[in-house]
C-alpha cells in the first residue's frame, strides 16, 4: 500500500483513508470472501463519485462500492478502491403521500419503513436483514424476502434512478428527456442497448430462456428481462441497475413505489412429520393467499428450540425429522384478517398438521415466531465450531420441485459429510436456503466445499432452478453464469459489461468470471479471538444502532480488527500488528460507549462492550485505576468535589477554562482528563431530596448521583420524583449514606474492577438492609443507574438478588400516574435513552410522556447520544456524531418541552439539538402541581 495511491485519490475526493485499521475493518462484509483494499474511499454525492472513477482510472485500479455490508456473495469486498456510500447517502424523501420514496443508497430498509409508515405504505422487498441492509445493496442485488415473490421486487417497483457511469456521466433517468440525453452523452451506450435488445427479442431460444428463468426468483447475471420489457433504452437501463450488484454503474438515489401496508396479520406455524408433508402441502396453503409461507427443516426447528424466547408450539416439541411452514395472511383490518384466517381453516384442517393449526393474532405471538425465523441464520452461524466459517446458499426452483430439490440436497449434505447444514427459505416461491459450515483456512474445507458446490449446481441447474435466487451472484456463483444461461445468452451479459464499463473499472470478477475456481479464492478464515465475540458472524446487523458508526468504527469492525490482528501476529507481521493495536486505541476501545445497543440488534446476543470494558481493564492503567479506587471509598466527597469543580469552571471566563482543559489533555490522557465547555451546568443538590415522603416506607429511593455533579433545571429528577410520591401517597426511604453510594456503571465501563468490587461490597449490603431484604422495591431515578444496579445484583452475591430494582419511570407509570391529574402541554420530544431499550423501559417512558403532553415525537432517527457517562466530556465528537441525525430531523420544529430519563443523556441532547432536555418526572412534576 503506497502513499502514492492515497495522495493521488485524495487529490479528487477529500474522504480518502490508506490507514491498516480504515483499510482491514471495512474487509470484511457478512459473505464468507475476505480481500483488503488498497484504499476506502467516503464519498459525500455523485460529483464525488464521477471525480473518483476518472482518479481511479488513471492510478491503474479498480473500485467496488459498499453500502451495509451485508451482502452474502462476496460483491462488497474488493484488493482495489473501497466506495463507502453509508455514509452520506441517507437521504429518504416521500412523494405522493407515501405512493413513492426517494431514497440513497445508505438508508436501511427500516429507516425507509419507519416514515413511510405513517402514510400507510412500506416497501415491496422485505429481507430479513431489514434492519440493517440498504436500500442501495437491496437494488443492487434484487433482494426480496419473504413476501414480495417476484410481483413486488426492486425490478417491479423501480422508478427511475439517478446513476453516475463510469464515464462520469451523471444522469438521472426520471427526467423527461432522460432518453434523449442518454443518446447524447453516452451514444456508445445507448445504441448498445437498443441493439442487445433487438438481438434477445430476436432469437426464440434466449426469449425462451429468459422468460423461463425470470419466471421465478433469479439474481443471476444481470436483468436480461428488461430487454423484453422495456423499448426505450434509458428504461432498460433503469432496469439493469437492479441486480447488477455495483458492476456497471453507481445508483446515487432510486424513485420507488411502494405498496400498502398491512398491520394486522394472523400467523401460525405448522408443524409435520417430515419435508415431504410439508411440501405436498403448499400447493393447497398457496390457494388462500397468504403473504408468506416460510420453511424451516428439522435443524433449523432445533436451533429455535434453543432461543429463550421461542414460541410454546416449538418449544414443547420433540423434533426427529420434522419440517414445519410458517405461514402468515395479512390485511388492513382486523376483520378483513380474520376473514382471510377463517377461509383458510378448512384447508388447515385437512393438512397432516402435528400440533397446533392456530393462526394468532397476538403481536407477541407473531414477533415470537418470526424472531426464529429472522434470525435463524445468524443463530446457527453462531453456533458454529470456533474457526469456521458460516456458508449462506440461495437458490430458487420451480415449486412442483421443491421436493426433490430437498431431499437431494440432504443426500448431498449426506454425501460431503455435511452434518449440521440447514435448510430454510420461502417456499411458496421456490426459494430455499441452505447453510453449512467449513473450515475455510485449510485445503482440505476448501476442496470438500468446492465438490459440495459442483454438485449442487447440477442439481439446481438440472431441476430448472437458478443459482441466486435474492443474494446476488457475487463472487460466490460467477464462475456458473455460463451455465445457467448458456452460450448466446452469456455474450450478451459480456456485452452488457462491456458497454457500461469498457475499462474494467467495477468490481472485476463480480457477477461474471471467466476463472472456474474464481469461487474458491479469497475465502475467509477466522483465527479465534475473545470469548465475548468470538460467535460473531460478520453480518453487520449491529452497525446501525452503534453511535460510533459515523465516527470510529462499529461493533463488527472492532470485531474483526481483532481478528486481523491476530491473523497479522500469527503470521508473524509485527508491523502490521503494531500499527493496528496503535489505532485500535482510540477507535476500537476509547470511543465505544459500551452502552450495548449492540446486543439489541445482534442476533447472537454479542455485546461488544464486554469485549471493550475487558480490553480496557487489561491495559496498563495502575495509577488511574487506583485513583479510581480510593474514589469508590469516598464517593460522596468524589461527587461534590467534581461538582464543585464545575461551579468554579462556570464562574471562570469559558475561553480560559476550556483552553486549561484542552492543555491537559495534551499533556495527559485524553481519555482520562475530560474536556469543559461552556454549556456544562454547575452541581445539583443533595442526593436525599427535601420533599422525602415519611412514614412506613412503601419503597427505597437510590438517587443518581449524576444529579449532584451536574446541576438539573429545577427540580431535578430525585425532587420531581419524591414530590410525586408525596401527591400519590407512596412513602418512599433511602439507604444509609445515601451519598456514598453508586450503582458502579463508572467502574464497569472503564474496566477498573478494584473499585466495582470496593462499591458492590458498600451498595449491596445497605440496599438489603433498606429493602428489608428484599421486601420492598428499589426505585433509581436514572435509567442507566437502574440498569447498573440490575448488573450489580447479577454479579453480587445470590441472597441479593431477591432485591427488586424499578426505574422511576416504570414506577411512576405503574403506581403513581392513576393518583395523578396532570395538565398536559401541547407537544414534547422525547429521547428514550439506550439503558431504557436495552430493559424495556420505552413503552413505560411513552406512557409518562403521553401524560405530559399531547402530542410526544420520538425521532424516527432515534439511536443512543454517545454521551455514555463521561464519554461526552472525555470524546466530544462520539456525542455530536451519534446525535447529529436526531438533531438533523429535529431542527426547525417547535416543541413545548424536550424530555428524556437519564441526567447525562439530557446533556447530551441539549447540546445536540440546542434545547434544554430534562427528566420526564420533572415535566410530570410540573404538570401535577
Amino acid at each position: 500500500m503506497t502513499t502514492t495511491l492515497g495522495d493521488e485519490l485524495a487529490a479528487a475526493v477529500p474522504g480518502v483513508s490508506t490507514r491498516a485499521l480504515d483499510r482491514f475493518g471495512m474487509a470484511h462484509d457478512a459473505s464468507h470472501f475476505l480481500r483488503t483494499p488498497q484504499a476506502v474511499a467516503t464519498v459525500r454525492d455523485a460529483g464525488e463519485v464521477a471525480r473518483l472513477f476518472t482518479a481511479v482510472a488513471a492510478v491503474g485500479t479498480h473500485l467496488t462500492f459498499r453500502s451495509g455490508g451485508t451482502s452474502l456473495s462476496g460483491q462488497a469486498v474488493t484488493d482495489g478502491v473501497l466506495v463507502d456510500t453509508r455514509k452520506f447517502f441517507r437521504g429518504i424523501e416521500i412523494l405522493d403521500d407515501g405512493q413513492r420514496v426517494r431514497v440513497g443508497p445508505g438508508a436501511t430498509v427500516r429507516q425507509v419503513n419507519t416514515k413511510l409508515a405513517r402514510y400507510g405504505r412500506v416497501l415491496g422487498p422485505d429481507p430479513a436483514s431489514e434492519s440493517a441492509c440498504t436500500l442501495g445493496g437491496v437494488v443492487a442485488n434484487n433482494s426480496s424476502g419473504m413476501s414480495c415473490g417476484t410481483t413486488a421486487n426492486s425490478y417491479v417497483l423501480v422508478e427511475s434512478v439517478e446513476v453516475v457511469l463510469p464515464s462520469g456521466t451523471v444522469l438521472d433517468t426520471g427526467a423527461p428527456d432522460a432518453d434523449e440525453r442518454l443518446r447524447d452523452r453516452e451514444p456508445d451506450l445507448w445504441a448498445g442497448l437498443a441493439r442487445l435488445r433487438d438481438r434477445v427479442r430476436g432469437n426464440a431460444d434466449s426469449r425462451r430462456r429468459v422468460e423461463t428463468l425470470f419466471s421465478i426468483k433469479n439474481t443471476m447475471g444481470y436483468g436480461l428481462n428488461s430487454f423484453l420489457d422495456h423499448e426505450r433504452p434509458v428504461d432498460i437501463l433503469t432496469r439493469l441497475m437492479v441486480g447488477s450488484e455495483g458492476t456497471l454503474a453507481f445508483v446515487a438515489s432510486v424513485v420507488m413505489r411502494t405498496v400498502p401496508l398491512y398491520p394486522h396479520a394472523r400467523t401460525g406455524l405448522l408443524v409435520f412429520a417430515d419435508l415431504a408433508d410439508a411440501n405436498r402441502a403448499l400447493p393447497d396453503l398457496v390457494a388462500t393467499a397468504p403473504a408468506t409461507v416460510e420453511l424451516l427443516d428439522a435443524t433449523s426447528l432445533r436451533v429455535g428450540q434453543g432461543d429463550a424466547d421461542a414460541a410454546p408450539v416449538l418449544r414443547d416439541l420433540v423434533v426427529r425429522d420434522h419440517a414445519a411452514l410458517l405461514v402468515e395472511y395479512r390485511a388492513g383490518t382486523a376483520e378483513e384478517a380474520d376473514a382471510l384466517a377463517g377461509a383458510a381453516a378448512p384447508v388447515l384442517e385437512r393438512l397432516p398438521v402435528e400440533g397446533p393449526r392456530t393462526l394468532a393474532g397476538d403481536p407477541a405471538a407473531k414477533a415470537a415466531l418470526w424472531h426464529l425465523r429472522k434470525g435463524l441464520y445468524a443463530k446457527v452461524a453462531g453456533a458454529r465450531p470456533a474457526g469456521t466459517a458460516a456458508l449462506l446458499e440461495d437458490i430458487a426452483v420451480p415449486v412442483p420441485e421443491l421436493l426433490p430439490t430437498c431431499q437431494e440436497l440432504t443426500r448431498l449434505f449426506e454425501k460431503h459429510a455435511y452434518d449440521h447444514a440447514v435448510i430454510f427459505g420461502h417456499a411458496k416461491d421456490g426459494n430455499i436456503h441452505f447453510m453449512l459450515t467449513e473450515r475455510l483456512g485449510d485445503g482440505s474445507g476448501r476442496d470438500r466445499f468446492g465438490r459440495f458446490t459442483e454438485d449442487m449446481v447440477t442439481l439446481v441447474l438440472g431441476r430448472g432452478g437458478t443459482l441466486k435466487a435474492e443474494h446476488g451472484t457475487g463472487r460466490m456463483m460467477s464462475p456458473f453464469v455460463r451455465r445457467q444461461y448458456g452460450d448466446e445468452l452469456y455474450a450478451v451479459l459480456q456485452e452488457i459489461k462491456r458497454l457500461f464499463d469498457p475499462r474494467g473499472l467495477l468490481s472485476p470478477g463480480v457477477v461474471l468470471d471467466e476463472d472456474p475456481q474464481a469461487h474458491l479464492a479469497d475465502l475467509k478464515s477466522a483465527p479465534v479471538v475473545e470469548d465475548e465475540v468470538e460467535r460473531c458472524v460478520e453480518c453487520g446487523f449491529c452497525e446501525p444502532v452503534c453511535p460510533s458508526r459515523d465516527v470510529t468504527t462499529t461493533p463488527r469492525q472492532r470485531i474483526v480488527l481483532r481478528r486481523e490482528t491476530e491473523r497479522a501476529r500469527l503470521a508473524g507481521d509485527t508491523d502490521l500488528v503494531a500499527e493496528l493495536e496503535s489505532g485500535y486505541v482510540h477507535d476500537g476501545v476509547d470511543t465505544c460507549a459500551v452502552d450495548g445497543m449492540c446486543q439489541t440488534a445482534c442476533p447472537v446476543l454479542i455485546n461488544t462492550g464486554d469485549l471493550v470494558r475487558r480490553l480496557r481493564a487489561e491495559r496498563p492503567q495502575r495509577a488511574v485505576s487506583a485513583a479510581w479506587t480510593v474514589a469508590a471509598r469516598h464517593w460522596s466527597a468524589t461527587t461534590a468535589a467534581a461538582g464543585a469543580a464545575l461551579d468554579l469552571a462556570g464562574r471562570l471566563p469559558a475561553r480560559t477554562v476550556e483552553r486549561a482543559t484542552d492543555l491537559a489533555r495534551r499533556v495527559g490522557d485524553p481519555d482520562t482528563v475530560p474536556r469543559w465547555s461552556a454549556d456544562l451546568p454547575g452541581s445539583g443538590g443533595a442526593r436525599v431530596p427535601a420533599s422525602l415522603p415519611t412514614g412506613d416506607a412503601d419503597a427505597v429511593l437510590f438517587s443518581s448521583c449524576t444529579g449532584t455533579m451536574f446541576g438539573p433545571a429545577d427540580p431535578g429528577a430525585t425532587e420531581a420524583f419524591a414530590r410525586l410520591c408525596k401527591r400519590a401517597g407512596v412513602r418512599l426511604v433511602v439507604p444509609d449514606r445515601l451519598p456514598s453510594l453508586c450503582c458502579g456503571t463508572p467502574w464497569k465501563s472503564k474496566g477498573h474492577k478494584a473499585g466495582l468490587a470496593a462499591m458492590a461490597a458498600r451498595v449491596l449490603p445497605a440496599l438489603w438492609t433498606a429493602t428489608d431484604r428484599g421486601r420492598l422495591p428499589v426505585v433509581t431515578d436514572a435509567s442507566s443507574c437502574t440498569e447498573g444496579l440490575h448488573q450489580m445484583l447479577a454479579d453480587g452475591h445470590p441472597r441479593y438478588r431477591a432485591i427488586r430494582v424499578v426505574d422511576a419511570v416504570a414506577f411512576t407509570a405503574e403506581h403513581l400516574l392513576g393518583a395523578l391529574t396532570p395538565t398536559r402541554i401541547p407537544t414534547l420530544a422525547l429521547h428514550p435513552t439506550c439503558s431504557a431499550q436495552r430493559m424495556g423501559l420505552t413503552a413505560a417512558l411513552l406512557r409518562v410522556a403521553e401524560a405530559v403532553a399531547v402530542e410526544v415525537t420520538v425521532p424516527d432517527a432515534w439511536g443512543c447520544c454517545g454521551f455514555a457517562g463521561d464519554r461526552g466530556l472525555l470524546h466530544p465528537e462520539l456525542t455530536a456524531a451519534a446525535t447529529a441525525p436526531q438533531a438533523a430531523e429535529l431542527a426547525g420544529k417547535d416543541f413545548d418541552a424536550h424530555a428524556s430519563c437519564n441526567r447525562t443523556c439530557e446533556l447530551g441532547m441539549s447540546r445536540a439539538v440546542g434545547e434544554p432536555y430534562v427528566h420526564v418526572l420533572e415535566l410530570l412534576e410540573r404538570a401535577t402541581r
